[in-house]
C-alpha cells in the first residue's frame, strides 16, 4: 500500500441521529462536508458541527481527515491502513466513504495522536 496524503477540513463536526422516517434538516446542508446515512433504524447526519441546535441529539467535537484525490474500486486495504495504527494509538475513528475517496472523522482532543500514528505510519497529513 502507498502511503496516502490527506487533508484536515478546518471546521469541527457533529454526528447527529434523527428518526429513520424524519426529512433531512436544512441546517445539516452547509459546510464543506456533509454526509447522510439512513437505515430502517436511524437518519444518521455529519454536519458541521456550528449548525446543529441544542436539542438534536448529536455527538460534537470531531475533526474530518480526508484522503486526497480519487480511489479506484479495487484498491484494497485503504481504510485499514488508515484505522490500524490508529487503532493501535488508541484512537477511535468514525469512517466515511464516499464515490470518490475515504473520510476519518476524530475526536478533536485526539487529532494530535491521530496525526502522529498516521505520519509514523508513512501517511501525510496536511
Amino acid at each position: 500500500m502507498k502511503p496516502l496524503r490527506l487533508q484536515l477540513l478546518p471546521e469541527t463536526y457533529a454526528i447527529c441521529r434523527l428518526g429513520s422516517e424524519q426529512a433531512v434538516p436544512a441546517w445539516a446542508t452547509g459546510g464543506a462536508f456533509l454526509s447522510l446515512t439512513r437505515t430502517r433504524a436511524e437518519l444518521s447526519i455529519v454536519c458541521v458541527q456550528e449548525a446543529v441546535p441544542e436539542d438534536v441529539r448529536c455527538e460534537k467535537g470531531w475533526r474530518c481527515l480526508g484522503v486526497r484525490g480519487v480511489l479506484d474500486f479495487s484498491l484494497t486495504g485503504i481504510l485499514a491502513s488508515l484505522a490500524t495504527p490508529l487503532a493501535a494509538a488508541g484512537v477511535s475513528i468514525f469512517a466515511v466513504s464516499t464515490f470518490d475517496t475515504d473520510y476519518l472523522l476524530v475526536k478533536n482532543d485526539g487529532l494530535t495522536p491521530t496525526i502522529a500514528a498516521l505520519e509514523d505510519a508513512g501517511h501525510s497529513v496536511r
